[in-house]
């Protein structure tokens, strides 16, 4: 299968049993954007849902992304989630922030 992105993973399982851990616990390993620390990837719903809000993710490089993309792979093979998509491209790039504009609801729901 070819690689789907160059960039390197730097994602590393972290788990602790036995008790909660804080996100302020968690090693910069287990992010898919370690730099920012955002998206943990602890099991494989956090990896789903990395998936899920990946275009979301604002003020990242494409570098960045590169990696985070690598990280989500890496991750979702050790928790055995399956990831059709060959690239971060095919998730999205531009953050979508907020709601569409457009008419605002009145109060009875209508716009």
């Amino acid at each position: 299968m070819p690689t789907r992105t160059n960039a390197r993973a730097s994602w590393k399982p972290f788990l602790k049993h036995g008790r909660l851990t804080k996100r302020s616990d968690l090693p910069d390993s287990v992010f898919a954007f370690p730099k920012s620390r955002d998206e943990p990837l602890t099991d494989a719903r956090h990896v789903r849902n990395a998936l899920a809000r990946f275009d979301q993710v604002q003020g990242v490089t494409d570098a960045e992304r590169d990696k985070a993309f690598a990280n989500i792979i890496k991750a979702g093979k050790y928790f055995g989630v399956e990831i059709h998509e060959k690239s971060w491209h095919d998730l999205g790039k531009k953050p979508r922030v907020g709601k569409p504009k457009g008419k605002k609801p009145t109060a009875s729901g209508r716009g």
